[in-house]
């Protein structure tokens, strides 16, 4: 829902959001799962039996297809691959021969995402959805139906086939959207998608005096698993313990966007009397790992390739620490190839217990983002929509030093004005509260770590509140 949508949503009567939720959920139900859906689940579930040898072919062959597409008919590519391979080279390429292209930066695609397209321009079909900007200001990625598809399917087969659920079952979500708009609410925080049975949970209102309200939802609509925010999951649960309430036993939760530590995974199999399991992806969708029954991290190779790598982009040893780069087999009408997440990993020596022949990723480091606090108690990890849509931002960062005061530090674009910093305020207000001062810093970078990453959220306050 956008623009006009949006304005009606925001002032339209709880009973109302609830309709226009569940209209836009039908919608979205059709686009997702229909078409190739089950053709593609089922191809997902059969290639699980490949052998190592298998799955070498299968890989190698999707990357001199996507490799030859991408050479011939996407602009930037066409340009930056110029005198270093030729046509007949990519249809003869090997994964050995992955590290010879150069890697492709975010700033590449986030300046000019469209000259990533296969013909250079988008498809009526298209949708565009924004990464969250955890790393910096978001990416515009494109989608086709069949993408869609494609992808959900993978994610019914390679995690809520591993946990022993699916999206047919009730599921709650904690995600970006604001399904309250009012930061001043009190309740419900939710709002229920009847095409789907989903609980969509508001990750902008939880504190401590809310929780009972976020478990009675669980409740009433006889919440299956649950999915999203791993940090939100985490400080539902917690809370939940903390003050002694009885809390739902759910089938499963997989946890997205955040790393899961092991507090994190101790606190919420307690509270919720189920099991974990974690996925590793990005809305690029460039790669995917979910854990499997035993709790290792496996890589879809159906999915993309994802290289570890030196400073050099030059495959670093099994069990050696390494950066991230991630080929893309989902979305192939707007390729990702040995493109830079910013991530830091390490590749397993194991064999899954499971019996799958697929890779398993021993570790991902440096997904965690440190948690804000509101006046009121309230809790927030990620700040999903403050950047989407600000034309004039490149970059952004979001420093609490104070319980009731939030520095966001800003590289502007040109045309930045007070109108911009405004609107980051509101934003941030809306997400929090109308008490919490915001103040917008304009600099001129924000500082990386070692592995070119910067921390989207600072909070100074964990000695103090955590």
């Amino acid at each position: 829902m956008a623009g006009y949508l949006d304005k009606l949503y925001k002032y339209a009567p709880v009973l109302v959001q609830h309709m226009m939720v569940s209209a836009y959920g039908y919608y979205w139900r059709r686009l997702r799962f229909g078409g190739k859906f089950q053709q593609e689940y089922q191809a997902f579930c059969d290639r699980e039996r490949f052998s190592a040898e298998e799955w070498q072919q299968y890989t190698q062959n999707q990357l001199r297809a996507l490799l030859v597409s991408a050479f011939t008919q996407a602009p930037y590519y066409t340009q930056a691959w110029k005198g270093l391979v030729t046509v007949q080279q990519l249809e003869k390429f090997t994964l050995a021969d992955l590290p010879s292209l150069p890697p492709v930066e975010k700033s590449a695609i986030r300046d000019n995402p469209r000259d990533f397209l296969i013909g250079g321009q988008p498809q009526k079909k298209h949708l565009v959805f924004h990464t969250s900007g955890s790393t910096g200001t978001p990416v515009a990625t494109y989608w086709l139906p069949s993408e869609l598809q494609r992808s959900l399917a993978m994610r019914e087969a390679r995690s809520c086939k591993f946990a022993g659920v699916s999206f047919k079952v009730p599921r709650a979500t904690f995600s970006g959207r604001i399904v309250e708009p009012n930061p001043e609410s009190r309740g419900p925080f939710y709002r229920y998608n009847t095409a789907e049975n989903q609980v969509y949970f508001s990750a902008f209102h939880l504190r401590p005096d809310t929780v009972k309200i976020y478990l009675h939802a669980l409740k009433r609509h006889n919440i299956v698993w649950f999915t999203g925010y791993s940090n939100s999951i985490y400080q539902l649960a917690q809370m939940a313990l903390d003050q002694g309430l009885e809390i739902p036993k759910l089938k499963a939760v997989i946890t997205t966007s955040e790393k899961v530590t092991a507090e994190m995974r101790d606190v919420i199999e307690r509270a919720f009397s189920t099991q974990v399991y974690e996925e590793y992806g990005t809305v690029e969708d460039s790669s995917y790992v979910c854990e499997n029954e035993f709790g290792q991290k496996l890589i879809s190779p159906d999915a993309g390739v994802l290289e570890i790598v030196d400073e050099t982009f030059q495959p670093v040893p099994v069990d050696q620490q390494g950066e991230v780069l991630v080929t893309g087999f989902i979305r192939r009408n707007q390729p990702l190839i040995r493109y830079r997440l910013g991530d830091v990993a390490t590749m397993s020596s194991e064999t899954p217990h499971c019996g799958r022949n697929m890779p398993v990723l021993q570790e991902v480091i440096g997904r965690i983002e440190d948690t804000i606090i509101g006046p009121d108690g309230r809790r927030m990890v990620r700040f999903h929509g403050i950047f989407v849509d600000q034309p004039h931002v490149r970059e952004g960062q979001i420093i609490q030093e104070q319980i009731d005061h939030i520095r966001v530090r800003v590289v502007p674009k040109a045309g930045f004005s007070e109108a911009d910093e405004q609107d980051i305020m509101n934003r941030i207000q809306q997400r929090l509260t109308t008490d919490m001062r915001v103040t917008v810093e304009r600099v001129e970078h924000i500082e990386r770590t070692a592995s070119g990453k910067f921390q989207a959220v600072i909070s100074r306050l964990q000695s103090t509140y955590h």
